[in-house]
């Protein structure tokens, strides 16, 4: 059964998050899942409100609303909300339209009266105590979120769209296996809709299910073929679990879509790197480093793939410019070190060993996901 929600994507502006801002320094699983659009920045259900029957949206004055949502005019709309519920006080549907307006307007107390009202005067309407439960996780009062989003999902059993609200609230409260079942349950009732396969990964890798993570974004990718996002995240992910082979093709897609984008490069030239593609993997790493060239990780995977190429004197200077991003980074200092005997800089050589040796053997700032070997 087709979601009363699902219609309303159609006409609202659907968030998609930007790869430049996806991960400034770390391209983790953790950090990219975060980044990909919560269910609140992809549903909004003023319109499908609307087509509902219910005589309160016959009258012109529902008509008045649906018109200014069509044309954006979030004033007008707002405007002729209001007097249809003055006309009509004791519609449910009414009251969670205007409701629904005023949490978009951030107006959070008028629409926490709209939708008392709205259950009071009928009870069983599940809509007013979904829309209620989102405000109360807006305002973070998650416990209180929790008993409306149950509620509205014992009198709507069939709504996806309650089913991902209700597992994001139960992550937030630390309910993770209670928050799976109910992504889970979302993808059975909706398999097409990819914010459900969204909320799916995003519990799944908080249970630590890696592979299943995975599996939950890679349904939301073929739902969403163009979002280099999605694909980005994707090859991130084959990158956590040293799956850089599998990495590459999700990667390159994403590359298509975002020629310019400095960590896509990166991450592309590393795996390249990884799986022997050694002039390709310089390509795109020297690409990765003119689009961001503070980015201290392009230049350590650039100094690694010169060096495999027996580009010594290239790789000395990769080398040099990753220790003035991360001076207290002992990996680098130990290759700067062979690289300086490769190039006859036996001097230069031991003065990186004996810097090296100085300091401990931790995993470079942000960048723990790589193998160091």
């Amino acid at each position: 059964m087709k979601s009363p929600f699902l219609a309303a994507l159609a006409g609202c502006s659907v968030f998609i998050c930007t790869l430049a801002t996806a991960a400034a320094q770390e391209p983790s699983i953790d950090n990219l899942l975060k980044k990909l659009p919560p269910p609140e920045k992809l549903i909004n259900p003023a319109r499908q409100i609307l087509q509902q029957s219910d005589p309160a949206f016959q009258d012109p004055l529902g008509k008045q609303v649906m018109a200014a949502l069509q044309q954006r005019n979030l004033t007008a709309a707002l405007r002729a909300s209001a007097e249809l519920v003055k006309r009509y006080p004791n519609s449910a549907a009414a009251l969670s339209l205007d409701a629904t307006l005023l949490i978009t307007t951030r107006q959070f107390v008028l629409a926490q009266n709209e939708l008392q009202h709205a259950i009071a005067v009928q009870p069983k309407f599940a809509t007013s105590y979904f829309l209620r439960g989102v405000l109360e996780m807006i305002e973070q009062r998650n416990p209180a979120a929790l008993a409306d989003l149950q509620k509205s999902t014992a009198l709507a059993p069939k709504d996806p769209v309650l089913a991902i609200y209700l597992a994001e609230c139960e992550e937030r409260l630390g309910r993770r296996q209670e928050a799976e079942t109910e992504a889970k349950k979302a993808t059975v009732l909706s398999p097409a809709f990819g914010a459900a396969w969204i909320e799916l990964a995003r519990t799944e890798k908080a249970l630590g299910h890696n592979n299943e993570c995975l599996r939950a974004l890679t349904r939301a990718a073929d739902l969403s073929p163009d979002s280099a996002a999605m694909l980005a995240t994707i090859g991130f992910s084959y990158i956590n679990l040293n799956r850089y082979a599998d990495a590459l093709g999700p990667l390159q897609r994403a590359e298509h879509f975002v020629p310019n984008n400095y960590l896509v490069e990166t991450q592309l030239g590393f795996c390249l790197e990884e799986t022997g593609q050694t002039d390709a993997a310089i390509e795109h790493l020297r690409r990765g480093a003119k689009l961001a060239p503070n980015f201290a990780p392009v230049w350590e995977h650039l100094g690694l793939a010169y060096a495999k190429a027996g580009r010594h004197q290239d790789a000395v200077r990769a080398f040099e410019r990753v220790t003035k991003f991360w001076p207290n980074y002992r990996f680098v200092w130990t290759h700067l070190a062979a690289e300086y005997r490769a190039i006859g800089r036996p001097d230069k050589a031991q003065a990186a060993e004996a810097r090296a040796a100085q300091l401990p053997a931790t995993p470079a700032p942000n960048e723990s996901h790589k193998k160091h070997a």
